[in-house]
């Protein structure tokens, strides 16, 4: 160890001395004190991948939170180190070189005893060397350069084109050195390449006379390719890879229904034959795998933990491969990083060109991995994200300024991001997309075995983990009288007590011999948790009868811990409500757990039952195919659209006073008239159907019982008082302002309002004292995503 110190201290001098080039001594040091720490630790020390930045580390060590935190001094007393290089390295006079070579006698006071002793005085000594640096800077006199190496001052312009202009420049000069990558684009601590960062990376000031050039070079867009099917999973495979466990269960179930995508590919194919697709680059970043967001889930997998994400995830990322999209897959900062050009630094500027990328897909994690690290950029191409959320968010609380005005705020929402960006598991949440999995579908042979296998009175529990059987023996021994109970508990060495010894435990199953456990058993039961997870839907694909709890009071953030903090306030009124509302009986029975009687006489009645093997067909292959198909090619919210109606556009629409809509017969709801010119929309506006709904009642429930969906698409076209007249609302004032439930009238008080900010258009909005404006639309039978006229 001491011949090492010796070798850096003379490679030191000699740069010192020879002063050829600079930029190796300070590199020198970083280096050369992050070598000592590792060998000095015996192993310890473990360089996992690169960090924010090319001079820090992102590291292990086995000392605790305390040693963590004094490795990022560390690495940020580094980046301070060279944010100064350029500066140094311009120095001219020879004479300032000897006080350089105080620094090189740091290296020589690593007297490390303990562990956390050890680094702390590495710690101390780079904090050192950072001070000394800043002394030289101070005696020495260096005139202002720009990035163009143009010696001089520059003005800070004051055009009120630009009116954050100074106030951005005074920032510059306090916190200039507190991100490397400011460093990174040339800035140097003169106002003048404060000034040119600010007009060619950001866009706060004017550009600069004579420099009509931007960093960001002017690149023209890709060509358009057109996309074509997969049935070859080979290279998603390959790009999916098999480090954790988590991959490798999502390889296994991609590989187990190929054949499925591949005859559902050709289905749908044969359907769209004539249409033009093209084909997107896409993004996939699996934020909740990443060590960055502690991947709680991959160790869990073997334990009886929850599938029910990587199995979303195995199938969207299946659904974009055989859709024939260009994928690119992230399951590392790191990779998330050198995938969208992030700059070095820890996130303050924006990215290193245009995005490369008209979509991605992420998650919560994800989408918080991703502000850190694209700075501005964020917020300029939020528009292409779309966001994995299982349990939906709804616009109230997606929209920062609201949220937090009134009390909708918590950790998962605020983003500001159209409410239809958030993709659900399940169609419960109809302000945002439905993205939805994929249920293994039987063939014919495997139909009529399970109707010949069938045993009535076998019952299998859903509950992988032994809390979940807490306080349920007493509906267990009323099980008991009539089927034999199965179990599919993990343990690791003995049985856990909460399991009663009458029923049989088969432990943690792979997923075939839960198929085939799930085709012999009549009864598939809930115990009321988990909430809407994908195995109901596999239970019912192959014949069983699913039997689940009814929550009186419903369920949601406002009653109930689970939920609370969650970004909706959706009431959930069983364990599995879409099986509730969309399937329904004779496959589900929705009963009063609390009521004894109720429950046996509901398990007596699906001994009587005969039931077939159902899955909804958005829920198999084809339907998910044809879904993602529909939104790839059909939304974009990078483009607003222009205010309706246009100006003047009313004059042309028929009747008096002047209407875009008309009343269909013997019902009060509104359609488009024909005979008018619809704006661009998707899903079209020949879908529309315009209710009023009665006081205290939500769009979603408000077209729900009408048989239809809620679309917030077509807000921005209702949003008028032609919309007001045609449902006959009694409006002596019309007023603009920002609430979750407008547009809607005030019936007692005669008032009607228009939503004043477009991302709180909400379904889920509801209130007392009004009547909401709400725009339903149709939907086909087993796709409840898609009207008749979207594809």
């Amino acid at each position: 160890m001491i011949a090492v110190n010796s070798e850096c201290i003379t490679m030191m001098r000699r740069c010192l001395l020879t002063f050829k080039p600079f930029r190796i001594f300070v590199a020198g040091i970083g280096f050369f004190s992050l070598c000592f720490l590792m060998t000095s630790l015996g192993g310890q020390f473990s360089a996992k991948r690169l960090g924010d930045s090319p001079f820090s580390i992102r590291t292990e060590v086995m000392g605790g939170l305390e040693s963590r935190g004094v490795l990022r001094k560390i690495s940020d007393m580094l980046e301070i180190i060279m944010k100064r290089i350029d500066t140094l390295s311009k120095m001219s006079n020879n004479s300032e070189s000897h006080k350089l070579e105080e620094l090189s006698s740091a290296l020589h006071r690593f007297q490390p005893v303990g562990l956390v002793e050890r680094i702390q005085a590495i710690a101390q000594n780079v904090s050192d060397m950072a001070i000394r640096m800043e002394q030289i800077l101070k005696k020495t006199n260096i005139p202002g350069r720009g990035r163009d190496g143009v010696m001089g001052q520059c003005e800070v312009p004051k055009d009120p084109g630009y009116p954050d202009c100074a106030s951005k420049v005074d920032w510059m000069r306090a916190r200039w050195t507190s991100d490397p990558c400011y460093t990174f684009y040339g800035v140097d601590g003169s106002d003048c390449s404060f000034l040119i960062y600010l007009s060619e990376v950001e866009w706060f000031c004017p550009p600069l006379a004579g420099r009509n050039q931007s960093i960001h070079p002017t690149t023209s867009s890709p060509p358009k390719r057109q996309a074509f099917f997969r049935s070859d999973l080979s290279l998603l495979l390959e790009r999916v890879g098999s480090g954790k466990e988590s991959l490798s269960f999502m390889r296994r179930r991609m590989r187990r229904l190929s054949a499925q995508w591949a005859v559902a590919a050709r289905r749908l194919e044969e359907r769209l034959r004539g249409q033009y697709r093209e084909q997107k680059r896409i993004l996939v970043h699996v934020g909740f795998l990443t060590e960055e967001s502690g991947d709680v889930f991959s160790p869990k997998v073997l334990k009886g933990g929850p599938l029910g994400e990587m199995v979303q995830w195995a199938d969207i990322l299946t659904t974009l491969h055989v859709l024939g999209h260009n994928l690119k897959i992230s399951l590392s900062v790191k990779e998330l990083q050198g995938s969208l050009g992030v700059p070095p630094g820890r996130g303050s500027c924006p990215l290193i060109g245009p995005l490369s990328f008209d979509l991605i897909y992420t998650d919560y994690h994800g989408l918080q991995q991703m502000k850190q690290h694209m700075g501005l950029s964020f917020r300029q191409h939020r528009c292409h994200i779309r966001v994995i959320d299982t349990f939906g968010t709804e616009p109230a609380y997606n929209n920062e300024e609201y949220a937090t005005l009134h009390g909708y705020r918590t950790n998962w929402g605020y983003w500001n991001l159209n409410s239809k960006q958030y993709m659900t598991m399940f169609p419960h949440t109809p302000d945002n997309s439905f993205m939805g999995f994929v249920t293994e579908e039987l063939n014919q042979t495997e139909r009529f075995h399970i109707q010949r296998d069938k045993v009535n009175n076998m019952a299998v529990v859903y509950g992988k983990e032994a809390s979940m059987w807490k306080g349920k023996e007493k509906l267990l021994t009323i099980l008991h009288r009539y089927m034999d109970i199965h179990g599919t508990v993990y343990y690791e060495a003995q049985r856990p007590p909460e399991v009663p010894a009458f029923v049989r435990n088969h432990g943690l199953l792979p997923q075939q011999e839960l198929q085939q456990l799930l085709r012999k058993a009549k009864l598939f039961l809930g115990f009321g948790f988990p909430y809407e997870g994908p195995a109901p839907l596999e239970a019912i694909a192959n014949g069983c009868i699913f039997l689940q709890p009814k929550f009186d009071p419903p369920r949601s953030s406002l009653n109930h811990e689970f939920f609370r903090g969650k970004p909706t306030s959706r009431e959930v009124s069983s364990q599995h409500p879409y099986t509730e509302q969309y399937i329904g009986k004779p496959h589900v029975r929705t009963v009063d757990f609390n009521n004894s009687q109720e429950f046996e006489t509901a398990v007596v009645d699906i001994l009587k039952d005969k039931v077939e093997p159902f899955i909804p067909y958005e829920y198999t292959c084809e339907g998910m195919l044809e879904r993602v198909n529909a939104y790839i090619q059909h939304q974009d919210f990078c483009h607003r659209g222009v205010p309706f109606p246009k100006v003047n556009e009313s004059r042309t629409w028929p009747g008096n006073p002047p209407s875009p809509f008309l009343q269909l017969p013997n019902s009060t709801a509104l359609i488009w008239a024909p005979n008018i010119s619809a704006p661009a929309c998707w899903p079209p506006l020949s879908a529309l159907r315009l209710v009023l709904s009665p006081e205290a009642s939500s769009c979603v429930k408000t077209c729900q019982d009408a048989g239809l969906i809620c679309e917030p698409a077509f807000f921005p076209f209702i949003n008028n008082m032609e919309a007001f007249n045609g449902l006959n609302a009694q409006c002596e004032s019309l007023e603009a302002e920002k609430n979750h439930v407008f547009p809607a009238v005030q019936v007692d008080r005669r008032e009607c309002f228009q939503q004043k900010e477009p991302l709180l258009f909400s379904c889920a909005g509801v209130s007392a004292k009004h009547q909401r404006v709400c725009p339903c639309r149709d939907y086909l039978h087993g796709q409840v995503a898609l009207c008749r006229d979207c594809l």
